[in-house]
């Protein structure tokens, strides 16, 4: 008998059976979800080791947490927002954003026209030599949808913190690609 790929069972038969400590439902329910939340966990870490430990500290959560889950909501939605605010904890615990910023505190789209006609990899490249904070923000922000305030309550920060350090990632990211063009 041919053994069911981790897709091929519902949300609600791999927590049922994970709540039951069934291992083999476990690890289906892990398999079903660690290449995505192993990506978006790249998205907020500096290296593949470092993702991999969100990743590992988000499942143990999930694991811990999963009789918590209203089974009306999406389970990966679930998971992705336990893997989100686990990267802002590891974040907050490598204490990388002492740096304060009292300038740059207006926002202007048209700095990111700039980023037209790069190839996503140059982006990201480009993304991760930000300064950690203003990298979290510009994260936070332009991939997630997460509003100032929003970014402000999951960082501890204020919200005009939040808004210069966007300010300051784009001005940045401006300033690499300009040096890059020259």
């Amino acid at each position: 008998m041919k053994e069911k790929l981790p897709h091929q069972y519902s949300d609600n038969v791999l927590i049922e059976g994970s709540l039951k400590q069934d291992r083999h439902l476990q690890e289906m329910l892990y398999r079903k979800y660690a290449d995505a939340m192993y990506t978006l966990a790249c998205n907020y870490s500096e290296n593949d080791d470092e993702a991999a430990d969100i990743l590992q500290e988000s499942f143990i959560k999930v694991f811990r947490k999963l009789k918590d889950h209203d089974k009306e909501k999406s389970l990966g939605g679930w998971i992705r927002r336990i893997v989100i605010n686990t990267a802002i904890e590891h974040f907050r615990r490598k204490k990388r954003y002492q740096e304060v910023i009292d300038t740059y505190c207006s926002e202007s789209a048209d700095q990111m026209d700039i980023l037209e006609g790069l190839k996503d990899t140059e982006i990201v490249s480009y993304v991760n030599k930000l300064p950690a904070k203003a990298q979290m923000v510009l994260k936070l922000f332009t991939l997630e949808g997460y509003g100032h305030q929003e970014i402000a309550d999951a960082l501890k920060i204020s919200v005009g913190t939040s808004k210069s350090q966007l300010n300051r990632a784009k001005m940045l990211l401006k300033d690499m690609i300009k040096t890059r063009n020259e």
